[in-house]
């Protein structure tokens, strides 16, 4: 048995192939984007600015890189570097979506090490710390909106609040029980279907 071979589909546009200055400062230009998450910053500049991957590379490229262990955005800068400029840029990439994040926060560290026994700085962490607070609320209550209509989704939220928040169990023992149970459960349920 003889193996076909695969030809590269070509692209519906003609890619831009990046220089390692280009790299860097287009992961640079993410990096400093956002807080917390910056995958649709990554996702337009690779995509609709640059042009440098299409949206069906961008998606099979991500969904690599969310199987591979750690951050996604960093996984998917070494992708990107490692294509287009080999080693030096699978290094530069995620060198260039780090550098601006590290060094903010070296500075802030530097400054709450001065500072940070002061009344005015502990109100303003306490402050981020609420914002922090209401901002996971927030996606917590979008994602939970989102399956509401599973059957299962309100005793499940009850069960799992209440051995955390009443019963205080352990978080990793409440992670595997409630792997566990919803495994349990899907299985039941495709095995009805």
């Amino acid at each position: 048995m003889s193996a076909i071979p695969l030809l590269p589909i070509p692209p519906s546009r003609p890619l831009l192939v990046p220089s390692l200055n280009a790299l860097f400062w287009g992961f640079s230009s993410v990096g400093l984007s956002g807080f917390g998450g910056v995958l649709p910053f990554a996702r337009r500049m690779l995509v609709d600015e640059r042009q440098w991957m299409t949206a069906e590379e961008f998606n099979t490229q991500l969904g690599m890189c969310q199987f591979l262990p750690g951050p996604n955005v960093v996984n998917l800068a070494v992708v990107v570097g490692k294509r287009y400029q080999g080693l030096p840029g699978a290094i530069t990439a995620p060198l260039g979506l780090l550098a601006g994040p590290v060094l903010i926060v070296l500075l802030l560290a530097l400054l709450y090490d001065h500072y940070g026994t002061l009344p005015q700085a502990q109100g303003v962490l306490r402050g981020i710390a609420a914002v922090g607070c209401g901002l996971l609320f927030a996606m917590a209550w979008r994602m939970g909106m989102a399956i509401r209509e599973k059957p299962v989704f309100w005793p499940f939220t009850m069960l799992t609040v209440t051995a955390i928040a009443l019963l205080r169990w352990p978080m990793p023992l409440v992670m595997i029980a409630g792997l566990l149970l919803s495994g349990g459960m899907a299985y039941w349920t495709l095995g009805r279907k």
